[in-house]
């Protein structure tokens, strides 16, 4: 959030209950009341040749690793292990941001995104989301918008 506030980024902060027994990102937009294709996760995956990648897509939907690893040109990817998430991003699971990694790498967000003016992050720590003009988030963390998904 400070990170959107210095770059006069407006944004709405969404809190919600956490549910430890179910972290989903379906879960969530059910928490926040807003339709599953506006909530989006942000996965972190490695690619064989580009290393880290990270990938933003509606929690209901699965991403398509093969077209995940055509888009970062990389013949395979692989989701990232839960106990890799924090060291690498400074996120722990349920609480990944595409915003303020301990790094920037290269993001990508589902294609689906462009049918909304306002879409939600994680807030970078469990319990909140944000709802942000897509167009400025994915300007921001310089993201490709592409086809990702199953």
């Amino acid at each position: 959030m400070r990170m959107l506030d210095r770059a006069k980024i407006p944004f709405e902060a969404i809190e919600y209950e956490v549910d430890e027994a179910d972290l989903s990102g379906v879960h969530i937009a059910d928490s926040v009341g807003l339709p599953y294709d506006m909530v989006f996760k942000t996965l972190v995956a490695k690619g064989d040749k580009t290393g880290p990648v990270v990938f933003c897509i509606p929690v209901h939907k699965e991403i398509d690793l093969k077209k995940a690893a055509q888009t970062t040109n990389n013949k395979r990817v692989e989701l990232l292990a839960v106990k890799e998430l924090l060291p690498l991003t400074g996120y722990i699971r349920g609480g990944c941001s595409p915003i303020g990694m301990k790094k920037q790498f290269p993001t990508f967000f589902d294609q689906s995104a462009e049918g909304f003016e306002k879409i939600t992050i994680s807030a970078g720590t469990k319990g909140c989301q944000l709802l942000v003009n897509r167009h400025e988030l994915t300007e921001f963390v310089g993201a490709k918008l592409c086809d990702l998904c199953k």
